[in-house]
């Protein structure tokens, strides 16, 4: 095993994963991190919502703002790693990340929740993409890394899936608070491991092109103020003017964001990658997968902790059809694209995703165990085009702009996490209540939930058909099933 020193690390590679299991391991408990915070406090919605009196619209922006601010500063996260140094500013990540988390303590309302998730997302926007480039720079041997790359990928995604069930447990112990006091340790821990097993970058590995502020600002209002606009349009009406006001808003900072990023000199996007369909396509799609899998995440949260009053270790147990299938699917997704090629196995996906979200239409008011045969399908779909994706955007992009492509894969999916759980947010606020009430709910209330959430996963499996199966249409028969950095 390679000895830990406090010297610097500048060109230090390891022969082995053991070798570098300090590092490795430090990166693997940072990606962790970021990704099971985009899940962990959905098991806490109920809890949260009778704590802070807050009531739908409010919880939606609880899960929803920490997945604004991390999918629209993850490419300028990305790009200040590149000026500034990329181990630098995930250790700047590492620490804000845990000192916002422990600001959740002080929290007594849900307007300072929202604010503190918000504040998180930008730290975990300093880590995501930096963790996985950070990982090929431990070794020279290219099966090392992609070895080290499967084990990023599994983590990654078993804290997504997981976190629903690590906070249910957790929750049956301590306060909800404590999900998120955690953080700190925890960051702290991975902060000590990157710092002395991760080589520092060196000055002629790095760009001096200027920050593109702007844009990220601009990306931002984009998403945020289009989300807004649906929780609006049910608090104050659709023809209201703030809710107008937020949608043209919205429209203008998106317009102001093309014209910018074309004018610029170091845009945070070349928008002329997009001139090539299957980054075009690929990108679509993925916005397609997290639509799915941040809908159904909190509305089936909802589903098992209200209509049916389970605790939430209960609930957070009954996600375990979602992670068992998401961790051994990856054989399928693989040998669907091996044998039939990307397009093909693609819109496999997307069909399986349309049929589940169809299913759990039906399936929420016929029992857990129908509910469960959706959610494995439903996974299926969402391994296989995700993975499928991340392939194709990235070998679609120049040999130059691979970094690039991976963050724009990361946004494309963070920018879905913000509308699935808009779009559920608000059509339940609109078809059943914006307050969900405490305590045991009347088979009235129960029925009438159901009856919202029928009608909310049919138009989900919609949206999600046509926007997944536009995507894949336009992917290559490529065959490749390597997923890159």
């Amino acid at each position: 095993m390679t000895a830990v020193t406090a010297e610097p690390v500048s060109s230090r590679t390891y022969p082995s994963l053991r070798a570098a299991w300090i590092p490795l391991a430090a990166l693997c408990l940072a990606f962790f991190v970021e990704m099971v915070d985009n899940t962990l406090l959905s098991i806490a919605l109920p809890t949260i919502g009778r704590d802070l009196g807050s009531g739908t619209t409010t919880l939606q922006w609880v899960t929803g703002a920490y997945s604004l601010t991390f999918g629209g500063l993850l490419l300028t996260a990305g790009s200040m790693a590149d000026r500034l140094g990329r181990r630098r500013v995930l250790l700047v990540g590492l620490a804000v990340f845990g000192l916002v988390s422990l600001g959740v303590v002080a929290v007594n309302s849900g307007g300072q929740l929202i604010a503190l998730r918000a504040a998180l997302g930008i730290a975990a926007a300093a880590m995501a993409p930096i963790t996985n480039s950070l990982v090929f720079r431990l070794f020279d041997d290219q099966a090392l890394r992609m070895r080290a790359m499967t084990l990023m990928i599994i983590v990654g995604m078993s804290g997504f899936v997981l976190g629903p069930v690590l906070g249910g447990t957790a929750l049956a112990h301590v306060s909800w608070q404590w999900l998120l006091v955690i953080n700190a340790p925890i960051a702290l821990i991975a902060g000590i491991g990157v710092r002395f097993g991760v080589a520092a970058d060196r000055p002629e590995d790095l760009t001096k092109d200027k920050l593109d502020l702007p844009g990220a600002v601009l990306s931002v209002l984009t998403i945020g103020l289009a989300c807004y606009a649906l929780t609006s349009g049910i608090e104050h009406g659709w023809l209201s003017v703030p809710t107008l006001a937020s949608i043209l808003g919205s429209a203008a900072a998106g317009i102001a964001f093309v014209w910018h990023e074309r004018r610029s000199k170091a845009p945070m996007l070349d928008l002329k990658v997009f001139s090539n369909g299957t980054v075009r396509g690929a990108a679509i799609a993925q916005v397609g997968t997290s639509v799915a899998m941040a809908g159904v995440m909190f509305g089936l949260i909802l589903h098992f902790q209200y209509a049916y009053g389970w605790s939430p270790v209960r609930a957070g147990l009954a996600n375990l059809p979602i992670i068992v299938t998401m961790i051994f699917a990856t054989p399928l997704s693989e040998w669907l694209a091996a044998r039939f090629g990307h397009r093909v196995a693609c819109l496999v996906g997307a069909a399986c995703m349309t049929f589940a979200l169809a299913g759990l239409a039906w399936g929420v008011g016929n029992g857990y165990a129908a509910i469960a045969v959706c959610m494995v399908v439903l996974t299926i779909g969402l391994r296989t085009v995700m993975t499928i994706c991340a392939i194709a955007l990235v070998e679609a992009m120049p040999a130059n702009r691979t970094s690039i492509g991976t963050a724009l894969n990361d946004t494309a999916q963070e920018v879905g996490t913000s509308v699935g759980t808009a779009v559920v947010g608000t059509m339940i606020a609109a078809l059943v209540t914006t307050q969900l009430p405490s305590g045991v709910w009347s088979s009235g209330l129960v029925q009438s939930f159901f009856h919202g959430e029928r009608v909310t996963y049919a138009v989900l499996a919609v949206l999600v058909g046509l926007i997944a199966v536009g995507g894949a249409l336009t992917l290559t028969d490529s065959h490749s099933v390597e997923e890159p950095a």
